[in-house]
């Protein structure tokens, strides 16, 4: 009997993926995702956690997340959309930490110094939404730019990033860090992990 339940919940968690895969392709065909929209793909998340998909779940909690305030402004529109595109090509990576090895980060990471140092986030993050990790910088004392220039001293990367970060839009930020590390400019580059271990959040 044990076996039958696994098997079938393994059953019903594929043809979940599969609905949803389609469902975030329709949604996001024409290019943009608005509020209704997000409002709609968090109604059908939530009717269907029951079996604690953990794909599903972290979605829900993103959309949740970026819904909290009853508004999806124009950057958690542009973030969800990009979520959504990683999930409907590879659903694997979905909930994948940065994988150090293929991205380009420092090594080792650095001790992050918050008072008065600039950072700059790209790719998705899974301690909330762009917002929310920009406010967490800011309690602690740091400062906020708004692209990749000499004076930046932290690019965090994602926990949604992923080793085909140079395909994706978010590819060309972190290509241009790379360019300036290069150049001898103090600039590191670290995962969002390394980021909320050493901000102790």
């Amino acid at each position: 009997m044990d076996l039958f339940l696994r098997f079938n919940s393994k059953n019903v968690q594929d043809r979940q993926m599969d609905t949803l895969i389609g469902m975030c392709k329709g949604l996001m065909a024409d290019g943009v995702l608005v509020q209704a929209e997000a409002e709609f793909l968090q109604a059908w998340l939530v009717q269907n956690s029951f079996n604690e998909n953990p794909i599903i779940k972290n979605l829900l909690d993103k959309v949740t997340s970026m819904l909290s305030d009853g508004v999806l402004d124009a950057t958690e529109s542009a973030e969800l959309f990009q979520l959504l595109k990683q999930l409907t090509g590879e659903s694997s990576e979905l909930g994948e930490l940065a994988k150090t090895s293929n991205l380009p980060v420092n090594t080792p990471q650095p001790n992050l110094i918050f008072e008065n140092h600039v950072f700059l986030f790209t790719g998705t993050c899974a301690f909330g939404t762009r917002r929310q990790c920009e406010d967490a910088i800011l309690k602690l004392g740091g400062r906020l730019a708004g692209g990749v220039t000499k004076s930046l001293d932290y690019l965090v990367l994602g926990s949604y990033v992923t080793d085909s970060w140079a395909h994706e839009s978010f590819g060309r930020k972190i290509e241009k860090a790379m360019a300036y590390r290069e150049d001898g400019i103090p600039l590191a580059i670290v995962t969002e992990e390394h980021w909320i271990n050493q901000a102790g959040l």
